[in-house]
């Protein structure tokens, strides 16, 4: 597991012990007491491979290598029910966040898939202030280094075009005016 590699190969370098990644997760969840609420109110829970009690509970027991190798975290939608609905008030959505964070960071080879989709879905807006669908794959599969993949999605584009519902023309121009809301995310987002 790389999160693992990682910190060992830098504690190796430096000689000082490097902070476990999960260490401000734990912070965050150390109060949870399995209530299971969290998973009771999540509308992903049932696609996920652990509940979100569970990768709690595993964060709290420290196995790391077991939470970057699921996809729960991924599938989180941030809806925030498990939030609103905690009854210790425990911030289960930014926890989620969080280990999404790491694994984009680390470039963990089972999470990168979602990440580049998020990343090019993310820079579309960005620039055009709206997702332009053709430039929106095209970023994904190139930053993928996968020619077969663009023929897995072939027959989603074909139907989505005889749907109309493919912008192949130009992109909208004069949306810059999400740039501040983006830099000012990237703010919030910088390790403190």
């Amino acid at each position: 597991m790389k999160v693992t590699a990682v910190n060992c190969a830098e504690q190796k370098d430096s000689g000082q012990p490097v902070p476990n990644p999960l260490a401000p997760i734990r912070e965050m969840v150390s109060a949870c007491i399995q209530c299971g609420t969290c998973t009771g109110s999540c509308p992903n829970a049932f696609a996920m491979d652990y509940t979100p009690r569970a990768m709690w509970r595993m964060v709290l027991s420290g196995e790391t290598e077991a939470i970057f190798e699921s996809q729960t975290f991924m599938v989180c939608s941030a809806c925030y029910y498990c939030t609103l609905r905690c009854p210790r008030g425990l911030p289960l959505t930014d926890a989620m966040a969080a280990l999404k964070r790491i694994a984009a960071q680390q470039d963990l080879a089972n999470h990168r898939r979602s990440v580049r989709f998020y990343q090019a879905f993310m820079e579309s807006i960005r620039k055009h202030g709206r997702v332009h669908e053709t430039e929106f794959m095209a970023r994904y599969l190139i930053s993928m280094k996968n020619p077969v993949l663009a023929l897995q999605f072939t027959p989603l584009g074909m139907k989505l075009m005889a749907k109309g519902k493919l912008n192949i023309g130009s992109p909208a121009k004069g949306t810059f005016r999400l740039e501040a809301i983006f830099r000012k995310a990237r703010e919030l987002e910088e390790p403190k």
